[in-house]
């Protein structure tokens, strides 16, 4: 059609025919070569992954400890630091406010709340965060005034560290270090309350989790003391109080030199020795003797009960559970005895 080639577009500007190729040079086949397996995430530098592992070898070389290695503490609910913190920080702190040494502190509002209220023994209330507005904190105000405990204002942040990172809401509390009893208040405490008295021993439990779960056990169950001893052993101390949410302070504690000799006294006292071991010849919900004065022992995780705690017990009582499952939580394992004892002296 006439003046159709001024239309444009319609013609192509010199040069810009490719023309004819002999072959593909060889892009086709490399094209089609595989490229190799694709790269882990922490070694492509742009990854998060990678940013992640460099800052971790980072902090590694500076001599702090990655999360991964330290991990936070069994039921502590502690929160990662990312350096540790010198004992030399920590007792200026201390210092600052006023804290006496060899205290013990409780943190967060729930062990805070129920120590008070189980009548712990209280020296001072640390507060972060300005005025207390929940109601557990309230109270905790109102008894340290009431009892002339002073209220120290403190950072979060040192906080933080007095209380070794962990979950402290805004709140802790000072308490004395713990005052351990003798084998024979834990007699006369059985006494007072007009029942046969039921002891718990713990042989080499040295994780003070335990401890304070164990606290929270017995007096669920109305045991009258526990009995620890002062070697390989875990002592009450601030995460025992936390744990036990305020047990701590209703059932006592004796700490003996040697837990066999103790056995021996318990026993010449009248009471039947038996120690938790998952070959025991007897069931506990089947245990004869649980109306009867009453000690149990319990040993560590994994290793149970050592040779001559063993051979001091009258009888070695096991709790049956699954095949696949090797062994049972100290603390575990002993609530469930003391549930046991309970519902057979309830049933007698």
């Amino acid at each position: 059609m006439a003046g159709n080639s001024q239309r444009r577009g319609a013609v192509r500007k010199p040069g810009s025919k490719k023309g004819m190729q002999v072959g593909s040079g060889g892009q086709r086949r490399r094209g089609l070569e595989g490229k190799g397996p694709t790269p882990k995430a922490e070694e492509r530098d742009y990854h998060p992954a990678a940013k992640k592992k460099a800052a971790a070898e980072k902090r590694k070389a500076a001599g702090g400890r990655t999360a991964a290695e330290t991990g936070p503490r069994a039921g502590s609910g502690a929160r990662s630091s990312g350096a540790p913190i010198s004992e030399a920080k920590v007792r200026r702190i201390r210092a600052a406010a006023g804290i006496e040494a060899g205290s013990d502190l409780i943190a967060g509002r729930n062990p805070v709340t129920e120590a008070v209220r189980a009548g712990v023994p209280l020296r001072r209330v640390l507060l972060s965060g300005g005025k207390p507005t929940d109601e557990r904190l309230s109270e905790v105000v109102r008894t340290a005034t009431a009892l002339g405990a002073p209220l120290i204002e403190i950072s979060r942040t040192d906080l933080d560290v007095l209380t070794e990172n962990a979950v402290h809401q805004g709140v802790a509390i000072e308490v004395p270090p713990y005052d351990y009893r003798d084998i024979e208040d834990l007699l006369e405490a059985a006494e007072r309350s007009g029942r046969p008295p039921l002891i718990i021993a713990l042989d080499q439990v040295t994780d003070p989790h335990n401890l304070g779960a164990v606290l929270r056990s017995g007096g669920a169950f109305g045991a009258h003391g526990v009995v620890v001893p002062e070697r390989r052993s875990a002592g009450v101390g601030a995460t025992a109080w936390k744990v036990s949410a305020g047990a701590a302070a209703r059932v006592p504690v004796a700490r003996v030199t040697n837990l066999v000799r103790s056995l021996e006294a318990l026993k010449e006292a009248g009471c039947f020795v038996v120690g938790l071991d998952g070959g025991g010849e007897v069931p506990v919900r089947d245990l004869q003797v649980a109306t009867e004065p009453l000690v149990l022992v319990t040993g560590a995780e994994g290793k149970g009960l050592s040779r001559l705690v063993r051979e001091s017990c009258d009888v070695i009582a096991s709790i049956p559970i699954a095949s696949d499952v090797e062994s049972l939580n100290a603390a575990v394992a002993t609530g469930i005895a003391l549930y046991e004892v309970d519902r057979l002296r309830a049933q007698a």
